[in-house]
């Protein structure tokens, strides 16, 4: 199969597309024909070897964690699924080295769900790590109906969906994003306010009394600071890129692969409550060129490699 591959710990300089063998499917795995990956930050950041101390990594590695296919063969004791059958999951495995970016990839059936018939491809592989953290964030928050909640990066791949959901929990939603993107919020259902000096000043004129929940999507001391200062309890400040903000009594949250909350978003997907925007596509052989893309920042959405 072709893969884009890492021989060592680097970023996009070092990805290379390169022939590697087939993956070889466990007894409770599928194979998946990978019809597109999601592009997440995580990847190029564990690429730069930022994860080295928490997850064993062995080279050369196919980086990518978000895929979207059809089932092409089955291993031993899966009942779940069956040849033909279109599936989508957050294929992060106990160590780094088979990821999704490539034309093949196995996967446990624990994480995948069947595929929401209402997503393309490139929607279908946007959903997963984002749609799982962004839920899972929120219920750990115990976010719910008649709520404020504040989101950080609201444009984003994670806050994006974030928003959605949030919505259908029944919350208002207050979310950070730059002016050009404000538009899109309101669209999504939230109130946009921008980022930068004054933030805290911002949140406040919309919510006087403080919000009851804080979800950092992006990191950084002023998104895990005026969450602090704006959330009645700082024991419902949450971030998924900052571990900063234990600091404060908040909680920093990693997602978790969940056939059954993944199987919960398809059906959000199909039922009109949930979608996924996807900023750009770049075909498997422009993976670098999506990673310095993600790097810059400023991405509405998702990005997405197509692949078969």
């Amino acid at each position: 199969m072709k893969a884009i591959v890492l021989n060592q710990y680097g970023g996009p300089d070092e990805l290379t597309v390169a022939d590697r063998p087939d993956p070889k499917v466990a007894p409770g795995e599928v194979l998946v024909r990978v019809k597109a990956a999601g592009v997440n930050p995580v990847d190029w950041k564990l690429a730069a070897g930022g994860l080295d101390a928490m997850m064993e990594t062995h080279f050369p590695l196919i980086p990518g964690w978000d895929v979207a296919g059809v089932v092409e063969a089955v291993g031993l004791d899966v009942e779940e699924y069956a040849v033909g059958d279109e599936v989508i999951g957050y294929v992060r495995k106990d160590h780094v080295q088979l990821g999704s970016y490539a034309e093949l990839v196995s996967a446990n059936v624990r994480l995948l769900a069947p595929k929401p018939a209402s997503l393309d491809w490139s929607q279908a592989a946007g959903l997963p790590l984002a749609g799982l953290a962004a839920m899972q964030a929120l219920r750990r928050l115990n976010v719910g109906s008649g709520q404020t909640v504040l989101i950080h990066a609201a444009a984003g791949g994670v806050g994006a969906l974030g928003v959605q959901l949030a919505n259908a929990f029944g919350a208002r939603v207050i979310g950070t994003a730059s002016e050009r993107n404000h538009a899109f919020l309101a669209e999504l259902g939230a109130e946009p306010v921008s980022y930068g000096e004054g933030l805290a000043d911002r949140v406040r004129e919309l919510a006087p009394d403080g919000v009851d929940a804080a979800v950092d999507f992006v990191g950084g001391e002023e998104a895990v600071e005026v969450s602090r200062q704006v959330t009645k309890d700082p024991a419902h400040v949450g971030s998924i890129a900052d571990a900063g903000v234990t600091e404060y009594g908040g909680r920093y949250m990693w997602v978790r692969p969940s056939a059954e909350d993944l199987t919960e978003l398809g059906k959000l997907a199909d039922a009109g409550t949930l979608t996924v925007h996807v900023d750009r596509t770049y075909p498997l052989a422009e993976a670098a060129v999506a990673w310095r893309v993600s790097q810059a920042g400023n991405v509405r959405g998702k990005l997405v490699l197509t692949v078969g």
